[in-house]
């Protein structure tokens, strides 16, 4: 049913500093012609029998998620029921996932290690007492690589440098890429995204298709243009 996701999304239902409702991302979501949508929210995953009833509504694959701010920044968890105390922890959230099946990506790693100037802002590095990075190979042994399934990319709040910054770090490990608006807004909604190789019309082959790695971030959705996302 769906190949193209937006992997990072904050409705009014579970992130406080969104202003976009449930419903208004639907009615984007259509007029996009986007049919894969994750709802990463930043109180943890919506109770499950709700999101069943509200997913049973609409004709688009929705996936409950969280993003979790941990001592090694934003990570976006896949695959775990709900928030547990620890997560803050990034190697108890790395637990966890590990014992449910499920899947981390480290979100936005470099937002602010380039712009903010100062570690207040670089979120990865707040619990580290390495110097801030100025070249991709000086991130190279930050622990957080060693914790995630992936490393998101291609974010639609943070600055193409940082951005570009990711990707390339990633390359360098070899890690798998994805892509997410981090909307809070519907004008933001599939500014960037993660096309898998195969249909995904559920949430156990969403998992199974995190963890076959055969996916890469995409952009031009609004602008008709769609296109893989490359530095």
């Amino acid at each position: 049913m769906a190949r193209l996701f937006d992997l990072h999304i904050h409705t009014t239902k579970g992130s406080s500093d969104s202003s976009l409702t449930p419903e208004d991302l639907i009615l984007e979501a259509d007029r996009l012609g986007l049919r894969g949508l994750c709802l990463t929210e930043h109180s943890g995953p919506w109770d499950r029998h709700e999101f069943k009833q509200f997913a049973a509504l609409h004709n688009v694959v929705l996936i409950r998620a969280m993003e979790v701010e941990t001592d090694y920044g934003h990570m976006l968890a896949f695959g775990l029921d709900r928030y547990q105390a620890g997560f803050n922890k990034a190697a108890e959230l790395r637990k966890a996932a590990t014992a449910a099946g499920g899947f981390v990506i480290t979100a936005h790693p470099f937002r602010g290690v380039l712009s903010g100037g100062h570690r207040s802002r670089a979120l990865i590095y707040q619990s580290i007492d390495d110097p801030l990075p100025e070249v991709p190979e000086d991130a190279l042994d930050h622990p957080v690589f060693k914790l995630a399934d992936a490393i998101e990319v291609a974010n639609g709040g943070t600055v193409d440098r940082e951005n570009d910054f990711a990707m390339a770090v990633a390359g360098l490990l070899k890690m798998p890429i994805t892509g997410g608006s981090d909307a809070h807004s519907t004008h933001g909604l599939g500014k960037f995204l993660t096309e898998f190789d195969d249909e995904v019309n559920t949430e156990a082959e969403f998992l199974k298709a995190l963890h076959s790695k055969q996916y890469h971030p995409v952009t031009g959705l609004r602008q008709g243009n769609l296109q893989p996302y490359a530095i």
